[in-house]
């Protein structure tokens, strides 16, 4: 009996880890997720005591259908929007062929992306241009400015950025940041006090003082900017050097796109939405809308698409995956992380085998070694089926751009894996335009020249050791 006692404690902990384990097993299986995830889930806590349930409160929540923003900021503030502009598209749309509309329609549906015409669209495929273009219409702001990144760098770049607000906030501009606390983490309060002594409005995008760590594995990847309501910037550029100076992997090849017109209220949109989230302050005002600019000689159609645990179902992949099935000649992607879903997999594999060109393009050298070693493990899948795969060796390509057949592409800040479909906050802008097409075509041609191309036979013929590594690194892709 003594024993008993003394041993009572130990009794107790295994009884109530049991009770958490149980519990945590039924709510897997009632959230109805994929069976092999679900299957590793319940593995991981039975095999891996204490570790498995610290990991699953990390990594392992879904809050997709918990909505972790709430839905009533989107309602409200497209009571504000100029309803009569976006109405009466069905000609611009009717010109298109059918799969262009199936896509455009989905992401009406699945995302509620408005679709926005005759805007001015430029493309900008280096950091010196980009920045140079953003400081510019910074500088130009004449009633507020809106900043959304998941990375800010404490660097050369990141200081002129941040000075740049300071400025224009004492000039009496409205400025609102935000920014991801985990992604810029390494912003201190000497970089950050300044701000908000100059009366600019930063928060930090789910901080881990403020939620604990049980959404710690969801991100805001978003990269925005608006001015007044009538300028807008997306993509996959983060505020940081390496775009300028570059880093040990060399000068940073990204794609950005800048956005005059009715497609600047979708960025507005997005950006306020989340303002709301880190705030708790709904801002419906009427100015934050300005009567877009119509660029009558421009014929194009821009759909703005969110995508995140906020949203019913993973719009930028269903849109991307649309895109892909609906291509009849070809399809160039560049993407800086190559670790797609079963359904981007199979779109990709039988794209190319229903003879569409798709060329997918890799960098060459990662920032993230354990991922690439992971996208080396779907090469020979792809490969296989006729898709031709060229890594960039001039230096890192971070690039989130997707085109086809010189008329439809997508640019913004989703990379083509897990993460950035189940687990980000993304943006997307979908691009229905001749001209942006060929521009970004021209430029993922313009690239080939600095890649070299792989060969099914050659990557099959690969080292048994390397090959192993890679399998063992993909069985983390949904994590990476």
């Amino acid at each position: 009996m003594r024993e008993f006692f003394l041993n009572l404690p130990t009794y107790i902990f295994w009884i109530l880890y049991a009770y958490i384990i149980l519990s945590i097993i039924v709510v897997i299986l009632l959230e109805n997720r994929n069976p092999a995830k679900s299957l590793v889930w319940v593995l991981v806590l039975i095999f891996l005591p204490v570790v498995g349930v610290i990991f699953y409160a990390f990594v392992g929540q879904d809050y997709r259908r918990r909505k972790i923003i709430s839905k009533k900021s989107l309602h409200r503030l497209n009571l504000h929007l100029e309803t009569d502009f976006y109405r009466n598209r069905e000609q611009e749309k009717n010109d298109l062929p059918i799969g262009v509309k199936r896509t455009i329609n989905l992401l009406e549906k699945n995302a509620e992306a408005p679709i926005y015409g005759q805007n001015k669209i430029d493309i900008f495929t280096s950091g010196r241009e980009t920045f140079e273009a953003i400081f510019a219409d910074i500088e130009s702001a004449m009633e507020h400015i809106h900043v959304e990144f998941y990375i800010i760098e404490p660097d050369e770049i990141g200081y002129r950025f941040r000075d740049l607000l300071i400025k224009k906030s004492k000039e009496g501009i409205r400025v609102r940041l935000i920014y991801d606390h985990l992604g810029s983490f390494g912003l201190k309060k000497s970089f950050l006090q300044p701000l908000k002594d100059a009366g600019v409005f930063a928060h930090a995008f789910l901080p881990a003082t403020y939620i604990g760590f049980s959404k710690v594995n969801y991100r805001n990847h978003r990269k925005l900017i608006v001015v007044d309501g009538k300028i807008g910037y997306t993509g996959g550029i983060n505020v940081a050097d390496r775009y300028i100076k570059g880093n040990r992997l060399g000068l940073w090849r990204d794609t950005q796109v800048r956005l005059e017109g009715a497609a600047v209220h979708g960025l507005q949109n997005s950006f306020l939405i989340d303002w709301y989230f880190v705030s708790q302050k709904l801002i419906t005002d009427a100015k934050y809308y300005p009567k877009p600019k119509v660029f009558t000689d421009l014929q194009n159609l821009v759909q703005v698409v969110c995508s995140g645990p906020d949203t019913d179902f993973e719009n930028v992949m269903q849109g991307i995956i649309s895109l892909i099935t609906s291509a009849q000649k070809y399809i160039y992607i560049h993407t800086p992380y190559f670790l797609p879903t079963e359904s981007i997999l199979s779109a990709l594999q039988i794209a190319s085998l229903c003879g569409v060109e798709v060329r997918l393009m890799l960098p060459e050298k990662s920032d993230t070694p354990l991922a690439q070693m992971a996208t080396k493990s779907y090469l020979r899948q792809v490969l296989e089926a006729g898709v031709r795969v060229f890594f960039y060796k001039k230096a890192f390509l971070h690039s989130k751009a997707i085109v086809s057949d010189d008329l439809v592409s997508t640019v913004g800040t989703s990379n083509m894996d897990f993460r950035s479909y189940e687990q980000n906050f993304e943006l997307n802008a979908f691009i229905y335009d001749k001209t942006t097409a060929i521009t970004l075509r021209k430029a993922f041609e313009k690239d080939l020249e600095q890649c070299c191309e792989i060969t099914l036979n050659g990557w099959i013929r690969r080292k048994k050791k390397e090959r192993l590594k890679d399998s063992f690194a993909r069985l983390f892709s949904p994590l990476l």
